[in-house]
C-alpha cells in the first residue's frame, strides 16, 4: 500500500467513525457502506479493520449510549461488511451492466444489514441469558424486538448501497491510483459510462 492509498484509507476510517457518531434515525447508517467500500478498494483486511475499528469507537461514544457487551457483536457484523466488499470486487469485475451492478449492490446492502442485525440481536439475546432469562425465550425476544428496526435497516441500507456505492467507488478509485495507473473501473469495465 503506497502513501496515497494509506492516506485515503485513513480518511475513510475517520469518515466512518465521524458519520457513525452523528445523531441519526435508528438503524440508518453508512458504516457498512464505508466498510464494504474499503474492502472493495483496499482488500480484505482494510475492510475488516475499518468496520471493526468504527464499531469499537462507536461502542463507547455512540449518541445511542454505551454498546456494552454487544460491542464484539457489532464489530463482527461490520467485519463481515468489509470482507464482503473484498469478495464482491472479484465478482463485480466481470459485470457489464450498470443497472445490474447497482441492483446487486443494493441487494448486498440489504443482506449486510440482515446479517449485522441477526448477529447483534443474538448478542442482545446472550445478554438476556446472562441476566437469567430462558435461552430460547431470550433469543426469540431479542430477534422479535429488533425485527422492526431490522426492516428499517435493510431497506435503508439497500437504498444507500444501490445509489451511493458506484459514485463513491469511482471517485475514490481515481484518488486511490497514482499517476500513470488505472483504477478498477478503467482496467476492466467503467460502470460510470454504461
Amino acid at each position: 500500500m503506497n502513501a496515497r492509498q494509506l492516506a485515503l484509507l485513513s480518511l475513510l476510517s475517520a469518515l466512518s467513525v465521524g458519520i457513525q457518531l452523528i445523531p441519526r434515525p435508528p438503524n440508518v447508517e453508512f458504516t457498512s457502506l464505508v466498510s464494504f467500500t474499503a474492502g472493495f478498494l483496499f482488500g480484505f483486511w482494510a475492510g475488516a479493520v475499518v468496520g471493526a475499528m468504527t464499531m469499537f469507537v462507536n461502542g463507547f461514544l455512540s449518541p445511542w449510549g454505551l454498546g456494552g457487551l454487544n460491542i464484539p457483536f457489532q464489530m463482527g457484523g461490520m467485519i463481515i461488511a468489509g470482507v464482503l466488499g473484498h469478495a464482491y470486487k472479484t465478482y463485480a469485475s466481470n459485470k457489464l451492466n450498470l443497472t445490474s451492478f447497482c441492483l446487486e449492490t443494493a441487494v448486498l446492502g440489504g443482506l449486510i444489514a440482515l446479517i449485522y442485525d441477526f448477529i447483534t440481536n443474538v448478542g442482545v439475546g446472550i445478554q438476556y441469558i446472562i441476566s437469567g432469562m430462558d435461552p430460547a425465550l431470550a433469543l426469540f425476544s431479542a430477534i422479535a424486538y429488533g425485527s422492526f428496526f431490522s426492516l428499517i435497516h435493510i431497506f435503508s441500507n439497500s437504498a444507500v448501497f444501490g445509489s451511493l456505492f458506484l459514485p463513491i467507488v469511482n471517485a475514490l478509485g481515481n484518488l486511490k491510483t497514482a499517476e500513470g495507473e488505472q483504477h478498477w473501473s478503467k482496467k476492466e469495465h467503467s460502470y460510470s459510462q454504461r
